[in-house]
C-alpha cells in the first residue's frame, strides 16, 4: 500500500519538474522519461497486485501470505469479514492503497489512457466507499479512532484482540486515520473542482 501511494505521488510530482532539475546521476538511468517509465511500471504492478489480492469490496488481509487464509475458502470473491476467525484485515492498508489507486487512475486519465485510468480510479472509489461505512467507519462517540480494523504488527502480537474474538479487530491507527482523511480531502477537491491536492502543493 505504501508503494502504491508513493509511486503514484512521485509520478504526479515528476510531471512538474524539468529534465535539468534532476540530479546529474539520474542521466545514467536514461533521464526523466526513463525514470518516469520505471515509476509508472512500479505503480501499476503494485496497484494490480492489490486489486488481485483484495476482497470484492477492496479490503485486503493484513498479509497476502497469512497462514489462516488457507482455511477461508474462496475469500477473494466475497466481501471482507473483519470478524472472521482466521486472519485480520487491515483497513489502514486499504486507506493508503485507495489513494494510490485514485492518484494513479487520475494520472493515467490525464495522459489519455482512459481504459487503465478508469480501472484504477473506480477501484480506488470502491475502497473509499467501503471504508466510509460500517463496519469500518467508527460510529461510536467513545472510540477515539475513525477507521476501524487497522493492524499494527500482527507477528509481534501488538494488536488488540477483543473478548470473544480469535483475531485482532475493532481498533484504529493514526496512519490509517490520516490517510482516510487525506483521501476524503483529495476527493473533495476534485468534486468541488478546486486545486488538485498533492504533497507538493497542499499548503
Amino acid at each position: 500500500a505504501w508503494a502504491m501511494c508513493g509511486f503514484a505521488e512521485e509520478l504526479e510530482w515528476f510531471d512538474t519538474i524539468s529534465e535539468t532539475s534532476l540530479d546529474p546521476d539520474s542521466y545514467r538511468d536514461g533521464g526523466k522519461n526513463n525514470l518516469g517509465s520505471l515509476m509508472l511500471k512500479a505503480a501499476k504492478a503494485t496497484c494490480d497486485f492489490y486489486i488481485e489480492n483484495s476482497c470484492t469490496d477492496g479490503i485486503p488481509y493484513w498479509d497476502t501470505g497469512a497462514p489462516g487464509l488457507s482455511k477461508m475458502g474462496d475469500y477473494l470473491n466475497k466481501p471482507a469479514d473483519p470478524f472472521n476467525s482466521y486472519e485480520p484485515f487491515d483497513s489502514s492498508a486499504a486507506a493508503i492503497g485507495a489513494q494510490g489507486l485514485l492518484r494513479l487512475g487520475k494520472y493515467l486519465q490525464n495522459k489519455g489512457d482512459d481504459k487503465s485510468g478508469n480501472r484504477y480510479w473506480q477501484a480506488g472509489l470502491s475502497v473509499m466507499n467501503t471504508l466510509l461505512d460500517e463496519p469500518y467507519l467508527s460510529s461510536n462517540d467513545a472510540h477515539q479512532g475513525m477507521t476501524l480494523h487497522s493492524i499494527y504488527h500482527r507477528p509481534n502480537g501488538w494488536d488488540h484482540i477483543p473478548a470473544g474474538s480469535k483475531i485482532p479487530n475493532g481498533e484504529s491507527s493514526m496512519w490509517g486515520d490520516y490517510h482516510i482523511r487525506e483521501g476524503c480531502l483529495y476527493l473533495q477537491r476534485i468534486i468541488s473542482n478546486e486545486k488538485y491536492y498533492a504533497f507538493f502543493n497542499c499548503i
